[in-house]
């Protein structure tokens, strides 16, 4: 995916390209970047397996490809990548998705063995993305901070992202899609775990996203969305939307829906056909600096 940004127009919001080769910029006190790497290598994947404690892994894992948005005061890094994505499916931990072709597959390092389906070959996971507090040594004397012992809060509300801002109606001065991993289920549907940021002069906004789709049997879609209106005065608050939507094929037939799979390419149609199973909202205060999480 190719990175869209102007230079002028970044220039005129009160921001900067970030050097020395990273894509991304810093605007109004956010550092964001974006990293889009080849997929993990055997040697890597192996590594991947013993620590995740499996032998099944997505065909495709990018494993070094990122994004991160960084509060530069209080050192809060939100962050996205297919390692903690990967732990979230193992906690979860779904029993797998029963599918008559399913009985026909093969491991992909043993050609002749069969599949013993005791696990989630769908590779489903909660994952609403992670966080983390990097703090400035320079602030601090003394005892060092275990950065470890300290979460980020976020707490439940009502509030909802306002959708209709975010229409085209400013520019765009940075766009990018950074894909996490993806399964094509032996040629029986898709299982893709993505994220999308565009960042405005105003706010950024981004998207993760995880689409399950087997064919003929299941439809599945994990959508988190963040948006955070930058302040001139006053501490940020990023807003965090969480909705799972999930059906059978049967279900969306019996409901006049055609049950054709490739009916369900379009994400966007897909989104307002699939019932909702979970939704809600939170928020995150972030405060201006790093003592101000710690109360230190």
């Amino acid at each position: 995916m190719e990175v869209l940004v102007d230079e002028k127009e970044i220039k005129a919001a009160g921001g900067e390209l970030l050097l020395e080769g990273r894509r991304g910029l810093r605007i109004h006190g956010w550092e964001i970047e974006s990293q889009n790497r080849s997929i993990l290598n055997s040697l890597q994947l192996q590594q991947w397996e013993e620590k995740l404690q499996t032998c099944h892994l997505p065909e495709m894992v990018f494993g070094d490809s990122s994004l991160v948005l960084k509060h530069v005061n209080s050192g809060i890094r939100i962050h996205f990548n297919a390692f903690d994505a990967l732990v979230g499916w193992k906690t979860e931990a779904l029993p797998p998705v029963e599918v008559p072709a399913a009985a026909k597959w093969k491991f992909r390092s043993k050609p002749f063995q069969q599949v013993i389906l005791d696990y989630d070959y769908t590779f489903t996971t909660p994952y609403c993305g992670s966080q983390s507090i990097e703090f400035n040594t320079e602030n601090y004397s003394g005892d060092t901070l275990d950065e470890k012992s300290h979460h980020l809060q976020w707490d439940d509300c009502e509030q909802k992202i306002d959708m209709a801002s975010l229409a085209p109606r400013e520019p765009i001065l940075f766009y990018d899609e950074v894909v996490l991993y993806e399964d094509e289920l032996a040629d029986n549907g898709v299982s893709l775990l993505t994220v999308k940021v565009r960042v405005m002069p105003s706010s950024w906004f981004l998207l993760l996203r995880f689409w399950l789709r087997v064919d003929g049997v299941l439809m599945r879609l994990r959508d988190t969305r963040m948006h955070c209106i930058f302040k001139d005065r006053g501490s940020p608050t990023v807003l965090r939307e969480s909705c799972w939507r999930e059906a059978t094929f049967q279900a969306m037939s019996a409901k006049g829906y055609p049950s054709d799979s490739a009916a369900y390419n379009d994400l966007s149609i897909v989104s307002h056909r699939l019932p909702i199973i979970m939704q809600k909202t939170q928020i995150l205060k972030v405060p201006d600096n790093c003592k101000a999480v710690t109360n230190c």
